[in-house]
């Protein structure tokens, strides 16, 4: 199936899929292998940024960092979801905020970036929130789809060919010791050599600060965040890449690809199908994130549509017919609060 957008053309199609493949790449790299001028790549590139929500970040995965992630579920009292959901979306440990059910459920991801963090939020600050009146919260246990896998290269904007150029290529000098074992090669190859949990040192704070509000800035703009040399702070991001701990991943908003419709459905399944169910899903073209979790259900989807219309033929259909489901409940976001990045007035 080939990506279909009645705002985007096909070059705006092959930038964000680019993007998804190498944040980082230089607008001259990506407009020589989408055969056009790094100025038109520019042009879009700012264009995107302005009119399609368009941001290039790291973020730190939780998963290969050995950290706990959590799905939260939220029963507010009327009128008080936006406020807490605005709330939750300015701390720097949570993603993906929706308000579903009317506008009385807010549903999050939460990553507790430090040991106490989880506490504060779960034991602490929502227990003591009067407006909300229902919390639930399940550990997600295994993902699988999403994170470092990008939802656009489903649509298949780019040829194998152009992915390949576009790849990464990883300099077993300065990435020495971050990966066991490795080999000039592709950065997904690096990952997988990886022995053992990623790690961020307390010294790579300052590098990240900045790469998590944008992952395009330059070295010399690294450098002088850091205080260390150029080819320091080189050697030390292609260390945190090529170990996994970090990723470079881009939000836009999925409207202007023509997929204005969001929704989390929590899937029930037999313990037997759960794997089974979750490899299916993620080759579903719907499915953005998939994961295995702890709690009443054994699966939750961010699943991604043009509309009610395809939504329903969504969880009738390929979902429907999956052999182990046994139980759905699909909750259609009102309005998305937060990505990646919290933008106030967020869509």
């Amino acid at each position: 199936m080939e990506m279909e957008s009645h705002t985007l053309d096909k070059l705006d199609l092959q930038l964000l899929s680019a993007l998804e493949v190498d944040g980082r790449a230089s607008f001259s790299r990506i407009g020589t292998v989408l055969g056009v001028s790094d100025q038109t790549i520019a042009r879009r590139y700012r264009r995107l940024c302005a009119e399609a929500g368009l941001r290039v970040v790291a973020v730190r995965d939780a998963e290969r960092l050995g950290q706990d992630q959590w799905m939260l579920r939220l029963r507010c009292i009327p009128d008080s979801a936006t406020v807490i959901a605005d709330a939750l979306a300015k701390r720097p440990d949570t993603y993906w905020i929706g308000l579903g059910s009317g506008g009385t459920e807010i549903v999050c991801m939460t990553r507790p970036r430090h040991p106490g963090d989880h506490d504060d939020l779960l034991l602490g600050k929502l227990p003591r929130t009067p407006s909300v009146v229902e919390i639930r919260a399940q550990q997600l246990l295994h993902r699988f789809y999403g994170g470092p896998t990008g939802w656009m290269r489903k649509f298949r904007a780019l040829d194998d060919e152009r992915v390949a150029a576009l790849t990464p290529r990883l300099d077993p000098g300065a990435a020495a010791g971050a990966v066991a074992g490795a080999v000039a090669g592709t950065v997904a190859g690096a990952v997988g050599a990886a022995v053992g949990p990623a790690r961020i040192d307390p010294e790579d704070e300052p590098l990240l600060a900045v790469l998590e509000r944008d992952g395009r800035a330059t070295y010399p703009e690294l450098q002088k965040a850091t205080g260390r040399s150029e080819s320091a702070v080189k050697r030390r991001l292609a260390a945190l890449l090529a170990s996994g701990a970090v990723y470079i991943d881009v939000e836009y908003h999925s409207e202007f690809l023509g997929y204005p419709l969001a929704a989390v459905l929590w899937i029930t399944t037999t313990p037997s199908a759960l794997h089974a169910v979750g490899e299916a899903l993620a080759t579903h073209e719907e499915v953005a994130f998939a994961s295995a979790t702890a709690g009443p259900s054994q699966i939750v989807v961010t699943a991604v549509a043009r509309g009610t219309a395809d939504l329903y033929r969504y969880l009738s259909g390929p979902l429907g017919r999956l052999e182990g489901v046994q139980h759905v409940e699909a909750t259609p976001f009102l309005r998305r609060v937060k990505q990646l990045t919290y933008q106030r007035g967020g869509r």
